[in-house]
């Protein structure tokens, strides 16, 4: 029986990425480390960020991400 899109079986994992630079940078930080490892993701949601003030100014982003992958057949 040929299997579908419908038929894939999803992983979630949670990854925290962190940037001196911006949000955006905090995510791909980690979708980037973690492509290293972990094949075939599929998705993230954004779970939760935080940021690191100093002296009045924002110095670090940390955003927390849930990602999908593909389970492999």
């Amino acid at each position: 029986m040929p299997t579908t899109e419908k038929d894939h079986v999803y992983k979630i994992l949670e990854l925290v990425g962190s940037s001196e630079k911006s949000i955006e940078d905090a995510i791909q930080n980690a979708v980037s480390r973690a492509a290293k490892t972990i094949r075939e993701m599929k998705w993230f949601e954004i779970v939760q960020t935080r940021g690191h003030i100093e002296g009045g100014s924002v110095r670090h982003y940390q955003v927390t991400l849930r990602v999908g992958f593909t389970l492999e057949r």
